[in-house]
């Protein structure tokens, strides 16, 4: 199955790795270690104009690509076909 991001890019749902709300995904120093990382090695996708509202890590081939969408994570979440926990 697939998932659209947003901007017309879609990814295969096996190749995600998680999807991270970035109100709260920012917080940690590692997370943004991280994000920085994958920044300087231009695996950082943006699909937003105005704020974004989520990030998607996907890993295809062992190469790790970070999404950042203006979709939230419900609505992926909605998109993905998974059921919706409570």
């Amino acid at each position: 199955m697939y998932l659209h991001l947003g901007r017309d890019v879609i990814v295969h749902t096996d190749s995600i790795l998680g999807i991270y709300d970035m109100d709260t995904a920012t917080w940690s120093k590692h997370t943004r270690a991280f994000m920085s990382a994958l920044e300087q090695a231009h695996r950082v996708i943006p699909l937003f104009d105005d704020l974004p509202k989520s990030c998607i890590l996907c890993e295809e081939g062992g190469i790790a690509t970070l999404y950042i969408s203006q979709l939230s994570t419900a609505t992926l979440l909605r998109r993905s076909g998974q059921p919706i926990p409570e």
